[in-house]
């Protein structure tokens, strides 16, 4: 796809940026039983894309206890038909603008990997989650049974939620002890290069998830879920910084999990109750995928209404977390 070119041509214009891609039947085999799942029934493949930089080593210094990095993980549908779920005429026009939060991360990371500093942060990861939801032959069907990066399987009741199944597996991917920071057999047994990528402190999601979100914050103010105050915090004020305004919605996963319930799966993919907290619920689905061994934080921004104006892309959300990762002029 256009993305996944995107993606290398930022891997190829910025010294020291790292690129790995997966796609097509490769992802299921891997694990990757989300985004193949979504994208399978595309002519263009799924794919799940990867870039990594990190700051210049100081001379003499060996040791990355004390090092951390940043994920942002990214949905890009590259167009929602809503699947069998088929979305109306009015409501599929402007679907090509479903991949805005990949797009908006790959900027952003682009940037910030450019410029060659974020903040506190040693290394700067970004994963892109990308698939066309298409309708055809292979299409996912409701009442199939898809199972995440995560181990966690999940019931399809609404194919038309298809983000918050890519995102699953990306999140799971960015917090899998190893994963990101590059376990030994991915380096070719290299334990010195393993050890130089610095393990994720802070999962930043980006999306336009749900409609949802601007009946929350409006169609110029992304939504926030996040599990750490200060991490929040530091959104507001990026947010306040940048221009790219955001505001924090409940998080309250022990609740909002419930609307998941599913009798032959870990979980469902859409909610039963529309009318309760839909974005935080949203949120919380991904939230569970999350690796059970992380110990970072989460941050979730859902930027369905201010990602568009007058029909065509605005860029929220790329001086956002430029911003948030402190790189200049925000430093």
């Amino acid at each position: 796809t256009r993305l996944v070119d995107e993606a290398r041509q930022v891997a190829a214009s910025i010294p020291g940026v790292e690129l790995a891609v997966t796609e097509g039947a490769a992802l299921e085999a891997q694990g990757f039983g989300c985004i193949w799942g979504v994208g399978k029934a595309a002519e263009s493949p799924p794919a799940l894309v990867v870039l990594k930089h990190r700051k210049e080593r100081v001379e003499g210094d060996d040791s990355s206890s004390k090092k951390k990095a940043v994920a942002l993980v990214g949905k890009g549908i590259t167009y929602d038909t809503g699947g069998l779920a088929l979305k109306p005429k009015e409501g599929m026009c402007g679907m090509k603008h479903d991949c805005d939060g990949s797009a908006a991360l790959l900027a952003a990371f682009a940037c910030a990997a450019a410029a060659g500093t974020y903040g506190e942060y040693d290394a700067l990861y970004c994963v892109l989650c990308i698939a066309e939801n298409a309708i055809g032959p292979k299409a996912t069907r409701h009442d199939d049974i898809l199972t995440s990066f995560s181990g966690r399987t999940i019931e399809i009741n609404n194919s038309d939620a298809e983000g918050r199944l890519v995102l699953a597996d990306g999140v799971a991917y960015a917090t899998r002890p190893g994963g990101l920071a590059g376990a030994e057999e991915e380096v070719g047994g290299d334990a010195a290069a393993a050890a130089s990528w610095p393990p994720v402190a802070v999962v930043l999601d980006m999306c336009t998830l749900t409609g949802a979100q601007m009946i929350s914050t409006g169609k110029r103010i992304a939504s926030l879920v996040c599990d750490d105050d200060a991490v929040e915090a530091r959104a507001i004020r990026a947010g306040m910084l940048s221009g790219d305004l955001a505001r924090p919605l409940p998080f309250v996963p022990e609740w909002h999990k419930q609307e998941f319930k599913s009798v032959v799966a870990d979980m469902k993919n859409s909610v039963k109750d529309r009318g309760n907290a839909q974005s935080s619920c949203a949120a919380t689905f991904i939230y569970q995928h999350l690796d059970s061994a992380y110990e970072g934080a989460w941050l979730h921004v859902d930027m369905a209404g201010p990602s568009v104006a007058a029909e065509r892309a605005t860029g929220y959300g790329v001086a956002l977390v430029l911003a948030f990762l402190g790189v200049p002029p925000f430093s």
